[in-house]
């Protein structure tokens, strides 16, 4: 059964007495907290929060809540934002020819575990379009060459635009976004680097590892921004090899931390777990 919550996320400087007056806000309106947890960070005076409760019994309308908060946001100097559980966030996917992360996160998501929609996979190749279309998703191909870069975003934004896009994951796409493309998706392009950034940033990483006689790889989730690699990270994973694995094992063992880390991230996005700040991020339990 899918609960019916709201989740309540918020970053301000940090003062005493945040948490009773946020708690008490809630109360007020007979909610029934479920979760709470906060983080104070010293070096930024910055106080984070995600608080979720339960609906049933909430005695103030969700579409009167921004009126009755912002008092209390202005006040303190609150940046925050409100999630409702029965809200599906629409996800796009793009890929390019390496399905691996495509195909789990596909799986995930039609067992349930991804509580969300997904109108589309945009795709820069043809590859993935019989296991996108099997699982009943439109599939695009947006060819993307050095000269047409700008009118393949352009068409990409329109599709995203006209499906609701909430947020896209980098599923082993193979493209660098503009900075105008990030831009209009600010913390809500999720990317998976086959490295444990920042170590082997950028193209072959694997290659990049072997020659160096590194004795773990690792893979990177994390939002991305217009300094490519560079963005607030979300989850990390390493396994450990050995002088025995070549590069083609270590593509093999990495497609695996590939997999689990990116399907983490998206999950944690979705759950509304995820406050980014300063170049990185607080992921709440």
């Amino acid at each position: 059964m899918q609960k019916n919550t709201a989740t309540l996320l918020i970053s301000c400087p940090d003062r005493k007495g945040l948490v009773a007056t946020i708690a008490n806000f809630l109360m007020a309106y007979n909610a029934n907290i479920l979760h709470a947890d906060q983080h104070q960070d010293s070096s930024e005076n910055l106080f984070l929060m995600r608080v979720e409760w339960d609906l049933a019994g909430f005695t103030l309308p969700v579409e009167n809540f921004s009126a009755a908060f912002q008092p209390i946001a202005a006040e303190n100097g609150m940046t925050w934002r409100i999630a409702l559980s029965q809200h599906k966030p629409r996800m796009a996917v793009f890929v390019s020819k390496y399905e691996h992360c495509l195909v789990d996160l596909i799986h995930r998501w039609r067992v349930g575990e991804l509580n969300c929609d997904i109108p589309l996979v945009i795709s820069n190749h043809e590859e993935c379009r019989r296991l996108v279309e099997f699982s009943g998703i439109p599939f695009h191909v947006i060819p993307v060459t050095k000269d047409n870069k700008a009118e393949a975003e352009a068409e990409q934004w329109r599709l995203l635009e006209a499906a609701g896009v909430d947020f896209i994951v980098l599923a082993r796409y193979m493209q660098v976004l503009s900075p105008s493309f990030v831009e209009r998706y600010t913390n809500n392009v999720i990317n998976i680097h086959h490295s444990f950034l920042p170590a082997f940033d950028g193209a072959k990483p694997y290659h990049r590892a072997f020659a160096r006689g590194v004795k773990l790889i690792g893979a990177t989730g994390h939002y991305v921004t217009e300094m490519l690699d560079e963005g607030p990270i979300i989850e990390q994973e390493v396994m450990r090899i050995s002088h025995r694995d070549d590069v083609e094992d270590l593509v093999q063992k990495g497609r695996d931390l590939e997999r689990i880390v990116l399907s983490r991230a998206v999950r944690w996005h979705i759950e509304n777990r995820i406050l980014a700040y300063a170049n990185k991020t607080v992921i709440f339990d």
